[in-house]
């Protein structure tokens, strides 16, 4: 079963569906729906639509462009004025968590670095070095997840399920990085099952990692096509888009 919201009227109802379909999901599989938290992957949207989104109740929103976040995280928080005789219109002041889930370049990590929250796709000790030293001392550590390439596919990013833990290692000794958890996303695939069989190996590394880190505790899996797998799987975030927003001008 994969969300079906499209024909929904707006961003707002399709979220408040979304997150009927993640209770019905956990519940499901025995699982707390509490423990699972729906990111908004707002890349290509615009501030409108994050707008909606938040209003709606989400607090968590993701994107894949480095230039197109900076531009909305500038919009969407408030700046002070000196004089409110020049004062032009105010965005809505939004308390938003954002999440970088796209690949990241060696000449983006500065940005990435003061402006997120989260980085989903650290899959390189080279990144995570750039990240923690850029990381600026006035903000709270970097929290970050490793993306692991499941299916071995050259067109994705991601470190091989082998190579996971000794990334983990280095990144846990990393003073300005917090070690969260894992990251996947694996092959298009249509069916439920096969979807489960992709994200358990994912599933039972997670298990065996979080014994040794105390701050492991994120599953990051699971899109519009295969959420509720990856539900049944362990995800503790899904990453939504299509499914919230639509297409792209929908």
């Amino acid at each position: 079963m994969t969300a079906n919201t499209q024909n929904d009227s707006s961003v707002a109802s399709r979220y408040q569906h979304l997150l009927q379909q993640l209770r019905d999901e956990a519940l499901k599989v025995g699982r707390d729906p509490a423990s699972i938290l729906l990111l908004a992957v707002s890349k290509t949207h615009g501030v409108d639509r994050i707008r909606e989104a938040w209003h709606a109740g989400a607090r968590d929103f993701g994107e894949n462009y480095v230039q197109e976040a900076l531009e909305k995280i500038t919009a969407l928080t408030p700046k002070s004025v000196s004089s409110t005789a020049t004062a032009g219109p105010q965005t809505d002041s939004l308390a938003i968590n954002w999440h970088f889930i796209g690949p990241v370049q060696s000449n983006k990590t500065r940005d990435i670095a003061g402006a997120f929250d989260w980085v989903h796709s650290v899959d390189r000790v080279k990144i995570a070095r750039r990240l923690d030293e850029q990381r600026p001392a006035n903000k709270a550590a970097l929290n970050v997840c490793v993306q692991v390439n499941l299916s071995d596919e050259d067109t994705k990013s991601g470190v091989s399920l082998a190579e996971t833990a000794a990334l983990c290692q280095e990144i846990s000794q990393m003073d300005r990085l917090v070690l969260r958890g894992l990251m996947a996303i694996p092959a298009v695939s249509s069916d439920y099952e096969q979807q489960r069989q992709t994200f358990r190996p994912l599933k039972e590394l997670f298990d065996e990692l979080r014994t040794r880190y105390a701050t492991m505790d994120t599953l990051s899996i699971g899109m519009s096509g295969d959420f509720p797998a990856a539900i049944a799987e362990g995800a503790t975030i899904i990453r939504i888009g299509t499914a919230l927003f639509g297409q792209r001008g929908s």
